[in-house]
């Protein structure tokens, strides 16, 4: 097997949806026993500082009627469990940070159409 270049593999990330990039993460937890979301942690701010305005952060407003259906979509985009779901689903609060802006609206579109009031700051 080819060995990937850092380039190679941001541009395959960067083809993902996020349940891909979960799984992978998942993966890597097993194969090597760290946790690499960790690091991705990390390196976030840096990150943020070089994309400057073009990343969002999504804020939930508001579940609106269907709150088990943001929930759904809340556990699938973070990867949290049911009960960090339902907390930020109840309370409001930030879904992701400092994400590109064509996956934060992909993220708005999503639960907008579940019923929720959501923000792009």
């Amino acid at each position: 097997m080819a060995k990937l270049t850092k380039d190679e593999f941001i541009s395959a990330l960067k083809e993902m949806t996020i349940l891909e990039v979960k799984e992978l993460v998942d993966a890597m937890k097993e194969e090597f026993g760290v946790d690499p979301s960790a690091v991705a942690v990390q390196a976030a701010p840096v990150q943020a500082e070089e994309e400057g305005s073009s990343t969002k952060t999504v804020v939930l407003k508001s579940a609106g009627g269907n709150k088990i259906a943001v929930i759904k979509i809340i556990k699938e985009i973070t990867g949290l469990g049911l009960v960090e779901a339902k907390a930020i689903a109840d309370n409001g609060g930030n879904i992701k940070e400092n994400i590109p802006a064509d996956e934060a609206k992909a993220i708005e579109a999503q639960l907008t159409e579940a019923g929720a009031e959501v923000e792009l700051v």
